[in-house]
């Protein structure tokens, strides 16, 4: 999941440097300084990022021949959901940069979408030369998943009504296995999935014009997982408390915010607001695990 991170963050960045210095205008036409500046881009960051996981992340393991690995039940699926995500932001990101540079829409969603996928792929490929993991067809098929969950959405409303979001919180989990739940914030940011949260938001006046709301309210629903300190085992005793630990599924339901469709007059702070859209705002949220209902004040 680190990598996978890291890859969202680097473009990302790219993403909102482009827009700040070209003052937010989409190009009416194929601006041909604009494609060249994404596309390098694009290119440098997916290069850069490979050859830098490559001499420090996967150089910490020995290589092997290519391999496949079935991890599909490890996590209660955290980590399949976090493919998902990443792999959608990854197209949403890498398809409005070809669309302010001008090119259609339908060449835009195609390339961004196969991009996106593609920087998925790549690291799956490297997965599959390392020891300590295998390339993973589960992994793949959430990629996919994530890819159409923008590209089809864009093809038929032209607008991403069904938004998909992430939260995190610190979580105790983490000191009691720090080498796997990561021992500083940065690492168990990535590492501990029991702090983590995916969201699924959607604004019910985008479905039924009927319901007089403002289109930027959202509801909002949300999977996590508590308790879960082993990939592949659902129970986990901490022999230095002798505190035995169980995994459960979390199914939340909150509210939330469109930043896309705030109404700001100055597109400089629109473009800016609307990068919120990755994060989920915390709200209170009704929380459903083991059968039983729980309420957060303030849940993030």
């Amino acid at each position: 999941m680190k990598k996978l991170y890291s890859f969202l963050l680097l473009l990302f960045v790219s993403h909102f440097v482009v827009s700040q210095t070209l003052f937010f205008e989409k190009s009416d036409s194929l601006n041909l300084k604009r494609t060249i500046c994404v596309s390098s881009g694009i290119g440098l960051t997916w290069s850069a990022s490979t050859i830098g996981f490559s001499n420090i992340w996967y150089s910490e393991y020995s290589h092997a021949k290519f391999h496949t690995f079935n991890d599909s039940r490890n996590w209660l699926q955290m980590d399949k959901v976090g493919h998902f995500y990443t792999a959608n932001k990854l197209s949403i990101l890498t398809s409005d940069l070809f669309k302010w540079s001008g090119l259609t829409k339908n060449k835009s969603i195609l390339l961004g979408s196969c991009i996106g996928l593609g920087l998925q792929t790549t690291l799956e490929l490297m997965d599959g030369t390392s020891s300590e993991w295998g390339f993973s067809w589960s992994d793949m098929a959430f990629n996919t998943a994530g890819v159409f969950s923008y590209s089809i959405q864009d093809l038929i409303w032209s607008e991403q009504k069904i938004l998909f979001k992430f939260s995190y919180s610190p979580t105790q989990y983490a000191s009691i296995r720090p080498t796997i739940l990561g021992s500083t914030f940065s690492e168990s940011f990535f590492k501990d999935y029991n702090g983590q949260t995916y969201w699924m938001s959607f604004s019910p006046s985008s479905f039924f014009r009927s319901i007089k709301i403002p289109n930027w309210f959202c509801l909002s629903l949300g999977y996590s997982v508590d308790q879960k300190l082993v990939g592949d085992k659902e129970v986990y005793m901490d022999l230095k408390t002798n505190i035995t630990y169980y995994s459960k599924r979390e199914y939340l339901f909150s509210f939330d915010i469109d930043f896309s469709k705030i109404p700001i007059k100055r597109k400089w702070l629109s473009s800016l607001v609307k990068q919120f859209n990755y994060i989920k705002i915390p709200f209170p949220a009704l929380i459903f695990s083991q059968n039983k209902f729980s309420v957060s004040g303030l849940y993030f």
